[in-house]
């Protein structure tokens, strides 16, 4: 990732983002986790990079250097940065089994998921079923930001208008 802060070649900036995409899927295929790795590579490193690669196609390959640096980008990510930190303090710890999830939702979902809903694959039975609307809300954003995404893309100047 330091390589991605250093380059100024916006190409093979995209490229290392499409490589990093693809080797998150490979993890997440380890991990055991199948769906999580295909939406990671049809989004993280094939819509992604597309969309990248047609921006540049549009633009230019090579970063603008600014000479006046301001510290004021710093000061929010870091700010930023700490808050997300400091909210992690009251989670349970990782595989704690007190934790409220190994208690009370999991033991659930494990045990009624077939009866309730009727379909044997748990994972496709809590996010078709269980987060169905959360399931919805997500694929209406991806798809409401690739529309916008394609309109900007689509944009041509027209003669005499800017």
């Amino acid at each position: 990732m330091l390589a991605v802060i250093r380059l100024r070649d916006l190409f093979a900036v995209v490229m290392l983002f499409g490589i990093y995409s693809f080797l998150t899927a490979a993890l997440f295929v380890t991990l055991n986790a199948v769906d999580v790795a295909f939406t990671e590579a049809a989004v993280g490193a094939g819509i992604a990079t597309f969309l990248m690669l047609s921006t540049l196609a549009l633009t230019v390959r090579r970063e603008k250097v600014r000479r006046k640096r301001t510290v004021i980008p710093l000061l929010v990510v870091t700010s930023i940065g700490a808050t997300l930190v400091y909210g992690t303090f009251d989670m349970p710890y990782f595989s704690d089994p007190a934790a409220p999830l190994h208690s009370h939702v999991a033991r659930h979902y494990i045990e009624a998921t077939e009866d309730e809903v009727g379909v044997a694959n748990l994972v496709t039975a809590v996010l078709a079923s269980y987060r169905g609307y959360d399931t919805l809300g997500e694929v209406t954003v991806i798809f409401t930001a690739g529309i916008g995404v394609l309109a900007l893309l689509g944009y041509r100047k027209r003669s005499g208008k800017p």
